[in-house]
């Protein structure tokens, strides 16, 4: 979402709180995993951009990912038919310049970061298999 203008992160803050409290409380045992909120911080990686060297976005904190995971697709399209979620969901869309758009992704990989002691392990297998290989 990229809010207008006359809306603050605080207002955006609010109303996610409580749509995201109502999915939650109301959709923790029909497919809902977890999720989280996130704010175009401004900066841009130079170092793993392609498209040039911006040096700020232009929607530093005015832009805002929402972002939850589902067991199924289905069971997402249903909260949203959900009576308590719709007036809620309403709410955040009031801030938005741009609408909605709720695309759909696939999971393909996701995981944590290792412990030290687990990033060591992993370092000194890595460099024994590339030994071996050579």
């Amino acid at each position: 979402v990229i809010l207008k203008p006359e809306y603050t992160v605080d207002d955006l803050q609010e109303r996610v709180a409580y749509l995201c409290e109502n999915v939650k409380t109301y959709h923790s045992d029909t497919g809902f995993v977890g999720g989280f909120v996130s704010l175009n911080s401004g900066n841009i990686s130079n170092e793993g951009s392609t498209v040039g060297q911006a040096v700020e976005s232009p929607l530093k904190g005015r832009e805002a990912l929402i972002v939850t995971f589902w067991n199924s697709f289905e069971e997402h399209e249903q909260s949203h038919r959900s009576e308590t979620f719709q007036p809620l969901f309403n709410k955040v869309l009031e801030l938005c310049e741009n609408g909605n758009e709720e695309i759909a992704y696939e999971m393909l990989w996701s995981g944590r970061a290792y412990t030290p002691e687990e990033a060591t392990k992993a370092r000194e297998t890595k460099a024994a298999h590339l030994h071996a290989a050579a």
